[in-house]
């Protein structure tokens, strides 16, 4: 069976070089990975939650965004609302994440809550 992957070659989401040397060692260490997924779900007052996840094998509609080696898989409609993210990877003390900025900016939302400011996509609602 023959699957039809959509290259997306505008920038619509863009990975910073410490996020991808960081994804990079990750799919490297595991054995059967292609890439990496981004995938979005509701997620309450701060608007929608947005994550990252291993790829086997990509899903026919995948949209294929290709950052250097690094291949990130994205479903079109999720697409949508990624347009102008950029994924990041800081850290502060011991702690070390990929940090998500602008996932919003296509729907004009802020990606924080309009009541008590908090950061959306993280998870977690009103403090």
């Amino acid at each position: 069976m023959t699957m039809a992957f959509e290259t997306v070659i505008r920038d619509q989401v863009k990975v910073t070089p410490e996020a991808a040397q960081q994804l990079l060692q990750l799919v490297a260490a595991e054995d059967d990975i292609t890439g990496v997924r981004i995938f979005i779900h509701g997620g309450g007052c701060g608007g929608m939650n947005y994550g990252v996840t291993f790829v086997e094998q990509p899903n026919e509609i995948d949209c294929v965004l290709e950052q250097g080696d690094l291949k990130l898989y994205v479903d079109p409609v999720a697409l949508s609302f990624l347009d102008g993210l950029e994924v990041d990877f800081q850290t502060e003390g011991l702690n070390r994440s990929l940090v998500f900025r602008n996932a919003f900016q296509s729907v004009g939302g802020a990606g924080t809550c309009g009541t008590c400011g908090a950061a959306g996509g993280g998870g977690g609602g009103c403090a």
